[in-house]
């Protein structure tokens, strides 16, 4: 069986292999787009005598953990026809996956999944849920008013420095945003209403995408810098009561405005596991990871799809080395590092579901060791 990266003649290959296995239709208008995309990914495949049998894209792209960038590998489009299922091609795409990752310099991956468990068997696990809350008209209750604006805007419009700098200020309380490309803002925006708040100096601080059609407002991204923006962002939204009957926001599970509203008892809230992540390359991982305290642990990983990561690492003062000596050391899979320096779980959270192994004492250092911020992403690939 032979894995091969697929050039730009089989792309449309990958297209009806796509539209089989999630079910929709590429029309002939938007075939130009989609192959401009793809050019932006790398397609690996298996055929069988000519013919397409599964496949995968890894798309090169960036994600900030606080303040940091890591090169990071999405894995998307995973697919087999039903007739070449249950013969392994999954299993050898994402093996391979693994190992060109691993030579491209890529530290860490994200995939969102059809399926939690499968993804969990190659060392993925889930790292960024998202809160879907839905208010009814009665629920608009404005805040305490503020100094600063709201303008709106759409995207040919906008000035895209000040949604960066917004987004960029944000993504930096967190593990896991995407570094966003202008024309992957663009595919963001797309056709949604962009309103941003500026305080009483003129300075942007916040935004929302979101649009606003048959009596519902549908708030897509909520990003704002402090709780001052907050406010603004959400008397901005209360205005519309008279145009709309149901508001419905996605935002990280933590979003502070929430238990600042006046109006709580009807407010529906409903929390979705969405995005998985993957430590690729520990080693390179640690290296450059930006630990919280100076304390000295060691690291025993357990990754038998990613032989290279199979080790034991010594945390000292910031300084990472590979040891021999596994005593004493932490015991947890590639899953429980890779949700544990993403802030997804505390090492107490692990520990407690039986995900890492060890010493009272190394925990406690672990928890201190780990920046305090959470993981979330707004994007799809």
């Amino acid at each position: 069986m032979a894995i091969e990266r697929m050039t730009e003649d089989r792309f449309m290959d990958s297209v009806r292999l796509s539209e089989y296995a999630f079910q929709y239709k590429v029309s002939e208008e938007q075939q130009e787009a989609i192959f401009k995309k793809l050019k932006k990914h790398q397609i690996y495949g298996i055929y069988e005598n000519t013919l397409l049998a599964a496949k995968f894209h890894l798309i090169p792209l960036t994600t900030y953990v606080g303040e940091q960038s890591f090169k990071m590998g999405g894995i998307a489009g995973v697919a087999t026809y039903p007739e070449y299922r249950r013969r392994g091609y999954v299993k050898e795409l994402l093996t391979y996956a693994l190992d060109t990752m691993k030579k491209q310099g890529f530290t860490v991956s994200m995939l969102h999944p059809f399926d939690v468990s499968f993804y969990r068997k190659y060392g993925w696990e889930l790292f960024s849920n998202r809160l879907k809350t839905v208010f009814q008209r009665s629920d608009l209750v404005m805040l305490k008013p503020v100094e600063g604006s709201v303008k709106r805007y759409l995207f040919e419009n906008v000035n895209l420095d000040e949604l960066k700098m917004i987004y960029r200020q944000y993504g930096s309380q967190f593990s896991g945003m995407l570094v966003r490309e202008d024309e992957w803002w663009k595919s963001v925006v797309d056709d949604l209403h962009i309103a941003i708040y500026y305080d009483a100096s003129e300075q942007p601080i916040g935004y929302i995408l979101y649009e606003s059609k048959d009596n519902k407002m549908t708030v897509e991204e909520f990003v704002a810098i402090d709780f001052e923006a907050r406010r603004g962002l959400w008397n901005f939204i209360c205005q519309h009561d008279s145009m709309i009957s149901e508001l419905e926001m996605i935002t990280y599970e933590k979003e502070p405005l929430f238990f600042a509203l006046k109006k709580q008892k009807t407010v529906k809230r409903e929390v979705l596991p969405y995005f998985m992540v993957r430590i690729v390359d520990v080693e390179s991982f640690l290296k450059e990871y930006k630990f919280a305290g100076n304390e000295t642990l060691r690291l025993q990983i357990s990754d038998p799809f990613a032989s290279w990561n199979e080790k034991t690492f010594l945390v000292k003062e910031g300084e990472v080395r590979v040891v021999n000596a596994t005593e004493g050391a932490l015991k947890l899979s590639i899953n429980a590092l890779s949700v544990a320096l993403f802030g997804h779980k505390r090492p107490t959270e692990l520990l407690a579901a039986g995900m890492i192994e060890g010493a009272d004492q190394d925990i406690e250092a672990f928890e201190k060791m780990i920046p305090n911020r959470d993981a979330y992403m707004y994007d799809f690939f």
